[in-house]
């Protein structure tokens, strides 16, 4: 309350000294009013902008507390919270008590720099906005209103007199725009119960349709790692004698898996295969008991998610629902306990070789550690009565496009990473003469085994590779003991210039398109 009434004191001062300058009290409005419309533009314009942008951080992030949570303890997460536009921002608010006139000066600087660079983003397609699904427009549309409800209301807190409230303006424009991550954060958390029922409600009409496919066999697929590529090789097998439905690319949570036997499930599909994704014990169970799969297949475990799993013992725990459900005849196919193995390996850069019982396979895949996952998706088809020729047959039609230029050679495995894919990726490179490269972020949500899992990803790097590029300050120093050559470097030019000379390139894990595009020039 000292603060306001100092600063309103202040105000009131200031604007009897602007009274004496111009010859009317017109004149002064006119101008009072021209500075609030285009101050609210730009300021509107950076509002919009941030909205968007803590939406599809949320959206990112599946909606998902324990993750989003978890994005600040990285590097760049912090920077979202601490970066010099708050900070001058916070500081200005602070100024205000000392003199009213700096905010009132320079709030549409600020936002004419920020909007400058709302405009060079859109420009360049740079934007990061999410996907617009109808929760999305929801909590945009709602986020938007609350900060224009908390400005328009914030006039009557100044006892009606105009003239004050503008000079008041720019602080409530600037304390709305710094609150914008709770606010979405706020609306998000609370909109959790109705997209929590929602779910269950879709899950449970997913359920009541798969059960009137008495004769459809279900697969479903889970893993730390593996997950959607196992997934995609069976379909590719199974699609040459069944009718077969899968989900679509990695969608893998409940709500996607529910809405493709909702929307596209059909009386001639013969099979369905869905991926099963979860970041807490119990999700998958849950999955499992909606769709029934007659066949589960467990990928492999390691520490990807584990800071919201917890523990590696929960992580297990977790994964290994998809076998706590099955019918009488249920199969169960897990890595380590197949039936079938592979022979005679020959690894080439853009093959791999090998015998299963005598046949020959020849599979279109970068890396031999993509074996595992055709033998699984094989060991499944020999359950529902195909023999090896026609799945070697099948297999043959793989395609791996992730060799995206030859010259240099880059290799763009950007979409993900994991710690078991990101080493063998790494590995992979051994077949390759020259200079070789790779550039990564560090990975994520891997809690508590974050660190080793560094230094294992450091060692790797000090056998196989000439130089790496870290593009976050995460764990690189973990890196960086066990890796000495690893250089840390945010920017497309420098990466680019780190990177003359190179033969062969990996790009592993989430880098940014600016990034990957200087990469691929």
């Amino acid at each position: 309350m000292t603060l306001f009434v100092y600063s309103r004191n202040w105000v009131e001062g200031e604007v009897r000294f602007l009274f004496c300058i111009f010859n009317s009290k017109f004149q002064i409005v006119c101008q009072m009013l021209i500075y609030l419309l285009i101050l609210c533009i730009l300021w509107l314009t950076a509002i919009i902008k941030s909205i968007l942008f803590w939406v599809y951080l949320w959206q990112l992030k599946e909606y998902h507390i324990g993750r989003f949570v978890d994005h600040f303890r990285t590097a760049k997460g912090r920077d979202l919270l601490f970066n010099k536009r708050a900070i001058i921002k916070f500081l200005m608010i602070l100024s205000f008590y000392f003199n009213p006139l700096v905010v009132f000066a320079l709030s549409p600087l600020i936002y004419l720099a920020e909007s400058g660079k709302v405009v060079y983003s859109l420009s360049r397609k740079r934007i990061l906005k999410p996907a617009f699904t109808p929760k999305v427009v929801f909590i945009i549309l709602l986020s938007v209103l609350t900060e224009l409800a908390i400005v328009f209301f914030s006039f009557g807190f100044i006892e009606n007199k105009v003239w004050l409230s503008i000079f008041f303006f720019p602080l409530f424009l600037l304390v709305s725009d710094l609150i914008i991550p709770l606010l979405v954060s706020a609306i998000a958390i609370l909109l959790k119960p109705i997209t929590y029922f929602s779910a269950k409600r879709l899950l449970a009409k997913a359920a009541e349709k798969r059960n009137q496919f008495k004769d459809l066999i279900v697969i479903g697929i889970t893993g730390s790692y593996g997950k959607t590529s196992t997934k995609e090789i069976l379909h590719l097998i199974l699609s040459e004698k069944f009718k077969v439905l899968k989900t679509q690319k990695h969608i893998n949570a409940e709500v996607g898996i529910a809405k493709t036997i909702l929307d596209n499930l059909r009386p001639e599909h013969q099979i369905l295969i869905a991926e099963i994704g979860a970041y807490n014990v119990g999700k998958i169970k849950e999955v499992c008991q909606a769709i029934k799969p007659k066949i589960g297949i467990l990928t492999g475990i390691n520490e990807q998610h584990m800071a919201t799993f917890g523990s590696q013992e929960n992580i297990s725990k977790a994964k290994h629902e998809i076998f706590e459900c099955p019918p009488p005849d249920g199969i169960k196919i897990e890595k380590g306990n197949l039936e079938i193995k592979a022979e005679n390996i020959i690894e080439n850069k853009e093959n791999v070789f090998f015998k299963i019982n005598g046949i020959d396979f020849n599979i279109n895949m970068l890396g031999k550690h993509n074996i595992d996952n055709v033998l699984l998706a094989a060991e499944c088809a020999r359950k529902l009565g195909m023999n090896l020729e026609d799945i070697a047959k099948a297999c043959s039609k793989i395609k791996d496009n992730r060799i995206i230029k030859r010259d240099p050679v880059v290799i763009d495995n950007s979409y993900s990473a994991n710690p078991t894919g990101t080493i063998a990726d790494i590995e992979y490179l051994k077949l390759y003469n020259g200079k070789k490269a790779v550039v990564m972020p560090c990975l994520i949500e891997l809690g508590k085994a974050s660190k080793d899992v560094h230094k294992k990803i450091g060692r790797k790097l000090n056998e196989v590779a000439s130089t790496a590029i870290i593009t976050t300050r995460d764990c690189f120093e973990e890196i960086k003991k066990e890796f000495p050559a690893a250089i840390f470097s945010e920017d497309p030019e420098k990466i680019g210039d780190y990177l003359k000379g190179s033969d062969v390139i990996l790009v592993e894990g989430r880098v940014s398109k600016n990034i990957l595009n200087k990469i691929c020039q």
